[in-house]
């Protein structure tokens, strides 16, 4: 399974966290790193998302519905593990019980908050082979045999403004 860990765009300010909404660089980042997401994709020969899961809380819902523009056919899905406060082990069970279910996915994106994020990226491909933190708007992409604790590889990550691809 191919799994890609994103951060959602920059956000302004709301009454409530829950409510921030991307800002107008937020958008175009996120619009920007998904279409060059697809390429590193492609050079990587990476199918594209067949399912993008993401936080409920709105910044993460408008990254995913963004995201989703770039790869239409992907089936997108609100999941709370993946909500601020949530843990390593919430997501690793939902992945599990993705596997499990032999959906015979070949990729799926996540998106969701710091630092559940870079939490992420260090449960899955240990301190040696991760990304530097995931700024707004930034991506890490990783295979993996059997979803499972320190059995990721990193194949690329990218970031705003350019979203250069670095391994």
């Amino acid at each position: 399974m191919f799994i890609s860990i994103w951060r959602h765009g920059e956000a302004g300010r709301a009454s409530s966290d829950r409510q921030r909404e991307l800002t107008s660089r937020g958008e175009q980042d996120i619009t920007l790193g998904a279409g060059k997401a697809a390429t590193a994709y492609k050079l990587h020969g990476v199918a594209p998302p067949e399912l993008i899961l993401f936080s409920p809380w709105l910044r993460t819902t408008q990254t995913a519905r963004l995201i989703g523009t770039v790869f239409e056919k992907a089936k997108q899905q609100e999941e709370l593990a993946l909500r601020p406060g949530s843990s390593t082990s919430a997501v690793d069970r939902l992945l599990v019980n993705l596997q499990a279910a032999q959906l015979e996915l070949a990729h799926v994106a996540l998106v969701s908050h710091q630092p559940l994020v870079s939490e992420l990226a260090r449960y899955y491909l240990g301190p040696d082979d991760q990304p530097p933190s995931l700024v707004p708007g930034a991506l890490c992409a990783c295979q993996f045999e059997v979803v499972a604790k320190l059995s990721g590889e990193l194949v690329f990550w990218a970031a705003p403004p350019e979203y250069g691809v670095s391994r």
